[in-house]
């Protein structure tokens, strides 16, 4: 009995070995994609692998900033070498990592600094955060990324519903409207301005710019 309990417990001990490990080991890989301004993919001894930026949530891509975020993402790591250091697996079973160029940068902490992301603070639990949390009050204060915009929807509120709202308005009068779809921007008095995707405002040409956003080829703003 005693001899049965024993292997047990050393069974035990191995799988909670081997969650851990797969959790807990490293490895070096090129970036083949990204995304968004959040997930990128890594290649892993030949195997492409989904990689989840621990720590932060960047706009999603049909938000404003979401296109301009993946662009800030791919300048850094897009067809380089990376680390990732698993820190968990999220519901999609993506390993949820921490990334870092050769140079030494960390991918997540450099797209908080920029202003393209906010800190998830729901996941961030490192002692790390609260600097991160710094770096996004200076990001905010210098209104650089995002914070550009003065009301800025968080993704976790736009995946929880908010879009329904976003997609359920059409630009203000006077105002240039961005294609949440195409990427495309207007002008006021375009023919597309009012088009069934065109459910973000901009007040003004400059600021539809920093969103990420093209102009129109018709109307051209």
């Amino acid at each position: 009995m005693f001899q049965k309990r024993c292997s047990a417990v050393l069974v035990w001990a191995c799988v909670v070995f081997c969650l851990s490990a797969s959790v807990a080991w490293g490895f070096e890989g090129k970036v083949v994609g990204v995304s968004d301004g959040d997930t990128i993919k890594v290649l892993d001894h030949g195997k492409m692998v989904k990689i989840r930026i621990y720590g932060v949530d960047a706009p999603e891509k049909k938000q404003a900033f979401g296109v301009k975020a993946r662009e800030f993402t791919q300048s850094l790591v897009a067809g380089k070498i990376v680390r990732v250091e698993p820190q968990d697996t999220d519901r999609y079973g993506r390993i949820v990592g921490m990334v870092y160029t050769l140079d030494g940068r960390c991918l997540n902490e450099e797209i908080v600094k920029a202003g393209f992301a906010w800190v998830y603070n729901q996941y961030c639990k490192q002692d790390f955060c609260p600097d991160w949390r710094s770096f996004q009050a200076s990001a905010k204060a210098g209104r650089m990324g995002l914070w550009a915009d003065p009301e800025p929807m968080a993704p976790w509120d736009y995946r929880r519903g908010g879009k329904k709202l976003v997609a359920s308005k059409t630009a203000p009068a006077g105002t240039y409207s961005g294609n949440v779809k195409s990427g495309v921007f207007h002008a006021p008095g375009c023919k597309y301005h009012d088009c069934k995707n065109c459910t973000i405002s901009f007040p003004n040409r400059n600021a539809a710019v920093q969103a990420g956003y093209r102009p129109c080829g018709l109307c051209n703003p």
